[in-house]
């Protein structure tokens, strides 16, 4: 199988070298090229035309936001992940617009980077015709839809942690997105949290149910310490929550489920 091919554009030296040797034993992804600088960045990845291009908004010559601007002229333009340091608002959504595809705040974990990157790459199901001639084709067809809708219900719920303020470097942020999707997937599962919920995300992620309730609260923290409580209040168009009011694990996650489920996932 062919590996994903990543190009990496980042002002640190030190970072480019352990990304390349991080990735060097990797069998599903491997790191073409480095640029120090946006102005050869910008040229090289024209050049390679890699699948992911990592990029850091911070730069020489001209920054992320430029790179992503020049990127925006290529007949196939790569997927762009974020790597930087900035972590306010304001860059973020301008990155977004400028058509990033994520947006990872430095210090990152890379394991969770190159999962991110397999993630870009999952191998989706075989087109086939609107109008399937036997069952195996309509199986196919709702494997379809299921992706789609699993891709944009994942998108919608981390533009929610962005706003809020929740980083995706920290654990919480992986456990609270998939307790959010089960939610929406089974909204009855919110009234057995212990019994049910925290185990199905602990199986999945090879750990116990009591760390991925520290770590979820953990998240929900975060955001209120950041101060992001306006922002919170504005994104579910009530004022829901004071500083000195934060909510447990379940009524975030039931908040942020029953918004997707009002909204309808698509």
């Amino acid at each position: 199988m062919k590996k994903i091919s990543v190009f990496v554009v980042d002002g640190s030296e030190q970072l480019c070298k352990t990304l390349c040797d991080y990735f060097t034993n990797s069998e599903k992804v491997e790191v073409i090229g480095t640029a120090n600088d946006g102005i050869t960045g910008a040229a090289k990845i024209q050049s390679l035309n890699p699948d992911i291009v990592l990029l850091d908004i911070v730069l020489p010559g001209i920054d992320g936001y430029g790179v992503l601007e020049c990127l925006s002229m290529m007949d196939k333009r790569p997927k762009t992940i974020i790597t930087s340091a900035l972590s306010q608002d304001t860059f973020i959504n301008k990155a977004l617009k400028l058509g990033a595809e994520y947006y990872l705040v430095k210090p990152f974990d890379l394991n969770s980077l190159q999962n991110r990157i397999i993630e870009f790459f999952k191998k989706e199901e075989k087109i086939v015709p609107l109008k399937p001639e036997n069952f195996s084709d309509y199986k196919v067809i709702e494997t379809e839809k299921r992706y789609a809708r699993q891709k944009s219900l994942e998108e919608r719920i981390t533009n929610i942690f962005m706003i809020v303020g929740i980083p995706a470097h920290i654990k919480g942020y992986q456990f609270l997105r998939e307790a959010i999707k089960l939610a929406v997937d089974t909204p009855e599962i919110i009234n057995s949290i212990t019994k049910k919920l925290y185990p199905a995300i602990a199986e999945r992620y090879d750990t116990s149910s009591s760390k991925v309730e520290r770590a979820i609260r953990h998240a929900i923290e975060v955001a209120w310490n950041r101060g992001k409580i306006e922002n919170i209040n504005n994104l579910f168009g009530v004022r829901v929550y004071s500083s000195n009011d934060k909510p447990t694990n379940g009524e975030f996650i039931a908040l942020v489920a029953d918004k997707m489920l009002i909204e309808g996932v698509s």
